[in-house]
């Protein structure tokens, strides 16, 4: 692991510009108040785009803590940079949630959000991986099928994986393809250990979003006894 950290040090790309007035519209649209972990959470991912290293960063709060609302600011300023953003989900379900939240926050602006999972066709994932390998696609969001070797970017800037410890062993070897030279956030209400390890290591840069929204109602579980009528 400390070989890899020295590894990604030596990496550099080009800072993101800084784009103050077209970001701010697109924070200011956000319907709900941003709490101040969020806040915080951002100003640190906006230094980590507009500095010379990939962004590898872990994004953890519980469930409705507004984590995905900060994934969207920083798929907002990857694709204001011409880059492309892959959305990688554990889920059909999760990836049709992310793709409907992406498309009602991005509905005023240009850019082209697409959803490649078991929910499409062979002949609409066909026509999704060739419009994404023209450019003709700004934000993918999909579950494993992203991972399959016919999906290729035409310019990849900003990988978003939404509750790693899900993917297995085989799609965690296949992610890692992605990361050698784009930005990876990572967001995890549970990370696994080898996360928080990482994290506490300096491997990953670690945001804590700790503060519920306001009126958030709290999450309840039940153990119940099985019953099939």
């Amino acid at each position: 692991l400390y070989r890899s950290h020295v590894k990604n040090k030596n990496l550099v790309r080009p800072p993101y510009a800084y784009s103050a007035s077209l970001l701010k519209s697109f924070v200011d649209n956000f319907v709900y108040k941003e709490t101040e972990d969020q806040h915080v959470c951002w100003l640190e991912i906006v230094a980590d785009l507009q500095g010379n290293r990939p962004m590898k960063r872990v994004l953890c709060g519980d469930v409705g803590f507004g984590k995905t609302e900060i994934a969207m600011r920083a798929a907002f300023k990857a694709v204001q940079q011409e880059k492309q953003v892959a959305v990688l989900v554990p889920t059909t379900i999760l990836a049709q949630q992310h793709f409907e939240t992406f498309c009602r926050r991005f509905e005023d602006t240009p850019f082209i959000i697409e959803v490649i999972s078991r929910f499409r066709t062979a002949a609409e994932q066909k026509k999704i991986i060739k419009r994404l390998q023209e450019g003709k696609i700004d934000v993918l969001i999909g579950t494993h099928r992203m991972l399959s070797t016919d999906v290729k970017f035409k310019e990849l800037g900003l990988l978003v994986v939404d509750e790693e410890q899900r993917f297995g062993v085989r799609h965690k070897e296949k992610i890692k393809r992605f990361r050698a030279s784009v930005d990876v956030l990572t967001l995890s209400a549970t990370p696994i250990p080898r996360t928080l390890h990482m994290s506490l290591m300096g491997i990953r840069d670690l945001s804590l979003v700790n503060t519920p929204p306001a009126d958030r109602r709290a999450v309840r579980t039940r153990l119940m006894p099985a019953n099939d009528y």
